[in-house]
């Protein structure tokens, strides 16, 4: 039996999966946790895989492997290959003005014209500007800047400014789905941008080590023979490990809450609603991110005193629309819509609509009704949607899987739970070992249904008016 590995080394924690190179069939896993926070020293992350490695028994006879990651965390290393600060990650908002500033010396439609764009705080550009502004000498010992899966992919292979390969940092690599998240990438090109990263960096990077960026099919070397894929940034993994094709729109609510499709053309939004990142197959990706996703849930459901199984029965106990409770979940800031300072907003509270069974119904509602405003940007920009496949921690709430078909205009399709972007990272790494992506089966728990009910979104919408 030919083995493959697939990791994902997401916000939370870091997860591997070994399969099958042959049916794609499930052989071993493993599983460590990332601390909180939306700054992390890298270190955590390498200590977390290497325990998630050994939880799932070592990758000794395993062919090849692949690295899937959380999009846009800022890894700045110096001339020696150390980490010159924490990463910064996608969810921390204190580059937003970073990202203004920036979209204000490019211009929005040329951003997007050169990378498919427009900045904002998640993307790693807006993150070095602020290095440069806030810590100027850190930003001025940077020689090469990686994301969180080429660091760790670097590191896998044995390379680092403590290791026997030490710190070669022209072996850094990586994939054109997470080198377009960077914000100074074109993914139609396939080449970074060097002007706009010495903009971001405020002086010349031409000498700045970016990793080298593989084809699909792409590999390098890893120890003992071990054949390493390029990796990939989380959402595009998933998209593999689904096996996502055009007509596919791919929702996951985990720690964010995001919107997918699968096309063979750009898509390129001036208004920064839709980010046009490539995907990890040779086409396009365009997304929508939201922050405000599962933990919306998980904080109403504290709130209420609940664990989750009588959080669903108490929102499936009320009416659509919740009786006009409307919660426009912005807890954390948001990025879509562009708002990195605001808050949350509970309207229409009446003493009829004030109940526990409506506010977590309001609570699905309000991120659901987040993510399908994401679905009609997508739509807007002609991306056909035939289903939604609707994945992610939250998604295996059957209140949260039963009030997507009812706030989705597409029917809402859920596939077996599963760890997608570690899925993915392992289909990729199978590509790399034999040349061909993997048609591996994917297992529907239902198959496409919509039953949409209007007041959920036109409740939403007047109410998101008022914000």
């Amino acid at each position: 039996m030919t083995l493959v590995a697939g990791i994902d080394s997401s916000t939370q924690s870091c997860k591997v999966v070994i399969r099958d190179l042959d049916t794609g069939a499930i052989v071993r896993t493993g599983r460590a946790s990332h601390p909180d926070g939306t700054e992390v020293d890298p270190a955590f992350w390498w200590e977390a895989m290497t325990a998630a490695i050994a939880e799932a028994g070592g990758l000794g006879d395993v062919a090849a492997v692949a690295i899937g990651g959380q999009q846009h965390g800022m890894v700045a290393l110096d001339a020696e290959g150390r980490v010159i600060r924490p990463a910064l990650l996608w969810n921390d908002t204190r580059s937003a003005a970073a990202a203004s500033v920036l979209t204000d010396e490019v211009g929005a439609a040329e951003y997007v014209r050169r990378t498919g764009l427009v900045p904002v705080a998640s993307f790693t550009a807006t993150k070095l500007r602020w290095l440069a502004d806030a810590e100027p000498a850190g930003a001025a010992r940077i020689a090469a800047v990686a994301l969180p899966h080429d660091w760790l992919t670097w590191r896998l292979r044995g390379y680092g400014p403590e290791t026997e390969l030490g710190p070669v940092l022209e072996e850094l690599v990586t994939d054109r789905s997470e080198a377009s998240g960077t914000a100074y990438f074109d993914p139609v090109s396939g080449a970074y941008d060097r002007e706009l990263l010495s903009l971001a960096l405020r002086r010349d990077a031409s000498d700045v080590v970016l990793p080298r960026v593989l084809p699909p099919d792409g590999w390098v070397e890893g120890p003992g023979g071990l054949r390493v894929a390029a990796g990939a940034g989380d959402n595009a993994a998933a998209a593999l490990g689904l096996g996502a094709a055009t007509g596919d729109v791919v929702v996951s609510i985990g720690t964010s809450g995001t919107v997918t499709a699968v096309t063979d053309v750009p898509i390129r939004d001036e208004t920064g609603t839709v980010a046009g990142f490539a995907d990890a197959a040779g086409g396009f990706l365009p997304i929508v991110t939201t922050i405000n996703a599962a933990r919306v849930l998980d904080a109403t459901a504290s709130l209420l005193g609940v664990d989750h199984a009588e959080f669903a029965r108490l929102a499936l106990a009320a009416s659509p629309g919740a009786d006009g409770l409307v919660l426009q979940p912005w807890f954390e800031g948001e990025r879509t819509p562009n708002r990195p300072d605001a808050t949350a907003t509970l309207f229409g509270m009446t003493l009829a609509s004030t109940t526990r069974e409506n506010l977590a119904r309001a609570a699905i509602e309000g991120v659901l009704c987040g993510l399908a405003e994401g679905l009609d940007a997508v739509l807007s920009l002609g991306v056909q949607a035939e289903r939604v496949l609707l994945i992610g921690g939250a998604a295996q709430s059957e209140a949260v899987a039963t009030i997507a078909t009812q706030v989705f205009d597409v029917p809402v399709a859920r596939p077996e739970p599963g760890e997608y972007v570690a899925l993915g990272a392992a289909a990729q790494a199978a590509w790399a070992l034999t040349g061909q992506r993997p048609a591996w089966p994917v297992a529907l728990l239902a198959e496409p249904v919509g039953d949409p009910r209007p007041v959920i979104r036109e409740q939403y919408a007047a109410r998101r008016e008022q914000a």
